[in-house]
């Protein structure tokens, strides 16, 4: 009877000194427990693993891996992302970077990381994606998705743009802004919380839109059903050509006149889970809240270590990518 063979895919910042020991000793751990670890061949002399196969990042790069394991901050995660989905292959996150909200598991915790993941002890959720189409002229000129957001701005500082918000269909308001972003429940915690949008639990199904800077009496964060279709529309009172971003990462030019619908995307993004702590404990660990004093109905302070928050100490971090 043959046994399947088992593989790992690494993606990591190889530009850290502290990523790279962070690669080895995970690909030696995993080698010595008889999981093939894959490279991506453009990464491969910077992380120069003895054993590990370099595959080039092509779409299907990720098909017949168990895990895209990704060493660094949520930037190098949703690169990671970009070769995952496509086969549906889980990430499993380990945070060498500054929040890591999107990852599982810290550089301390790597040997019982990898021990679980060999031991096929843990969990995989699905996180909803946004799809985006950018029309002109009523011909479609750009197809995009994204994980946590896709926002639309202004090119230039000096500019604004002037747009028009529609809600299924129907027209909402009109605002002079720095630009509009359309989030998922996870990119909640990303751009559009820095724009002012709610903290979006990731278990609620929802569609977010968040105005930047807008010059307009109601230009509230709004929060819509997953089912819902929403666009923005850049009119020609706009001071120049805008851009959409997709999760930071990939740019499309929005000329005046563009149309950017945006609704939930057709793939989802599976994520490895080691943990079952809560989210608003991840909240309190990630953002380093201060909790103490309360007693909750236990009367005591008994938060899971496992969320990173069993005291208020603050260890240093590495700046996120």
């Amino acid at each position: 009877m043959t046994t399947e063979a088992r593989r790992v895919l690494f993606v990591g910042h190889t530009g850290r000194p502290e990523v790279l020991r962070a690669v080895r000793d995970a690909a030696q751990r995993f080698t010595d427990a008889g999981v093939e670890v894959l490279v991506l061949a453009e990464q491969a002399e910077d992380m120069a693993l003895s054993g590990a196969t370099p595959v080039a990042a092509e779409p299907a790069v990720a098909q017949g891996c168990e895990l895209v394991v990704v060493f660094g901050g949520d930037g190098t995660l949703l690169r990671a992302a970009e070769l995952a989905r496509p086969s549906g292959t889980p990430l499993l996150g380990v945070n060498l970077g500054h929040v890591g909200f999107l990852a599982e598991a810290e550089r301390d915790d790597l040997a019982a990381t990898v021990d679980r993941v060999v031991a096929r002890d843990y969990e995989v959720e699905e996180r909803m994606t946004i799809d985006v189409v950018v029309t002109v002229d009523g011909a479609v000129t750009s197809h995009g998705w994204a994980l946590n957001e896709a926002s639309v701005e202004k090119s230039a500082r000096q500019r604004m743009l002037e747009v028009v918000i529609e809600v299924d269909d129907r027209p909402l308001s009109r605002w002079g802004c720095d630009g509009v972003v359309f989030a998922t429940p996870t990119g909640s915690t990303a751009y559009a919380f820095s724009a002012g949008g709610p903290v979006v639990w990731p278990q609620v199904d929802a569609l977010l839109l968040v105005p930047i800077s807008a010059h307009a009496l109601f230009a509230r964060p709004l929060v819509t059903s997953p089912r819902s279709v929403l666009a923005v529309e850049v009119l020609s009172r706009s001071d120049g050509a805008g851009v959409m971003w997709c999760d930071g990462r990939r740019m499309v030019v929005l000329p005046v006149g563009a149309r950017i619908e945006a609704r939930r995307g057709k793939h989802p993004v599976r994520l490895a889970r080691l943990h079952s702590a809560p989210f608003t404990d991840r909240l309190v660990a990630k953002f380093d809240l201060p909790v103490r004093g309360w007693r909750g109905a236990l009367g005591r302070l008994d938060l899971d270590r496992d969320a990173g928050v069993a005291d208020d100490s603050n260890p240093d971090v590495l700046e996120d990518d």
